[in-house]
């Protein structure tokens, strides 16, 4: 089953990118065959930035984010969104990389299940 995840929230101030992702690695265990994708747009994209430093105890989405980059899952990041943020490809996690709405359109087109945060 392939399943698309689509992130619009910054990483920190709100829990919807938290809890998309701690609902991604809840599929993953259910589900080890599942292929998720990871898009990441909008404030989103600030969540896969590398280097990310949190207090002691508090969530670390950079940390969340590194399993999606590797085997049959994608971590992508909307490249206009991360001009807009002057993100670079160099400041990216592990794993992640620069998409487009076109790869996103693909990805919708081909995914047996959406969920949009």
């Amino acid at each position: 089953m392939k399943t698309l995840i689509i992130l619009n929230d910054p990483p920190y101030g709100t829990e919807r990118s938290y809890n998309a992702l701690r609902l991604a690695h809840v599929l993953l265990k259910a589900d080890p065959a599942i292929e998720i994708t990871i898009f990441l747009m909008a404030d989103a994209v600030s969540c896969g930035k590398k280097g990310q430093k949190t207090p002691d105890g508090y969530y670390n989405l950079e940390r969340m984010l590194k399993r999606f980059g590797t085997g049959a899952h994608r971590f992508l990041l909307c490249g206009a969104c991360m001009d807009a943020r002057g993100l670079t490809e160099a400041e990216l996690v592990d794993g992640a990389r620069r998409s487009s709405m076109d790869e996103l359109a693909l990805a919708t087109l081909t995914a047996d299940k959406i969920l949009v945060f």
